[in-house]
């Protein structure tokens, strides 16, 4: 053979090897299937950031810092899923001027994925939420308040499905009491179901819809009291949820935590604080077993 002609071979052997999948010995390594989770709570109508004066947080949070961080990750990874745990309404002068408007407008923009109610999302009534929901773009998930006799009849759904890649993943929402903890007159005649029964049952539905990932957006809270359902308590009583994102209780989590479920399997649990000031990360490998890499990052 002509050196030339040798030469040319080899160089088209050799970018055909740098295009394809790494082979050791005889078998393909295929990299594992990966979904990248932000997750956020009880960010409480904090549109700005804090003051830089701030004692505990200044100048941290801020929709448009949240949006820079969110859309870096975007362009770093393929699939990426972004969620929200409820308590979107209250706490500065722009829930109060536009009854939750501008939140649902703003997460709209972000691309939000899915949500669920906190106690605070009713604290304009039912009417109130109903208004503010027609500038939101994604669903919120509400599997155990029945609103079937109330404005919001069908406006809510119990849960939501996304293919991301190779991983099917279902999501429900599931949220706090709300009697003696919000005015009878802000949620009429929604009905309260018991959050336990009833992740378990989302957890089933879900499961034989083919989802590989099974995640819950919780407003119960990190940890109570002996005898009141949280995020520890749902995790130790239910089969087949793999993560619950958690609100209400305020928790600054560093890194998030696992409990076991009744199947001897490990549940993840994740919070991150409150005001938007961190934004939760968790990026998942599934290959049939999940594995997580776990990040909470400050929004600065």
């Amino acid at each position: 053979m002509k050196r030339r002609d040798f030469v040319r071979k080899s160089l088209l052997v050799t970018g055909s090897l740098a295009l394809a999948p790494k082979i050791i010995g005889r078998e393909l390594v295929k990299a594992k299937p990966k979904l990248t989770i932000l997750h956020t709570n009880d960010t409480h109508s904090n549109v700005e950031p804090f003051p830089l004066n701030h004692a505990k947080f200044p100048g941290m949070g801020g929709v448009s810092k949240r949006y820079t961080l969110i859309e870096q990750i975007r362009s770093e990874e393929e699939h990426v899923l972004l969620l929200d745990a409820g308590d979107i309404f209250q706490g500065t002068p722009y829930f109060n001027k536009y009854g939750g408007e501008l939140e649902m407008k703003l997460m709209s923009y972000l691309k939000y994925d899915a949500a669920t109610m906190g106690n605070h999302d009713f604290d304009a009534g039912l009417d109130g939420f109903l208004k503010a929901h027609q500038h939101a773009n994604f669903p919120f998930l509400c599997a155990n308040y029945d609103f079937t006799n109330t404005v919001l009849n069908g406006i809510t759904q119990s849960n939501v499905i996304y293919d991301k890649g190779q991983i099917k993943v279902g999501i429900f929402g599931i949220g706090v009491e709300l009697k003696g903890l919000v005015p009878d007159e802000k949620f009429g005649n929604t009905v309260y179901l018991d959050p336990i029964v009833v992740a378990n049952e989302q957890a089933s539905i879900l499961k034989k819809q083919g989802c590989d990932l099974v995640i819950c957006l919780s407003h119960l809270g990190f940890e109570h009291a002996e005898g009141i359902v949280s995020d520890r308590v749902l995790a130790k009583n239910t089969n087949g949820i793999h993560i619950i994102l958690g609100g209400h209780t305020h928790t600054f989590l560093e890194d998030p935590v696992t409990e076991t479920n009744l199947e001897g399997e490990e549940v993840i649990i994740n919070q991150v604080g409150w005001g938007g000031v961190r934004l939760g990360r968790l990026d998942i490998q599934w290959d049939g077993k999940m594995s997580a890499k776990k990040t909470n990052l400050e929004v600065s």
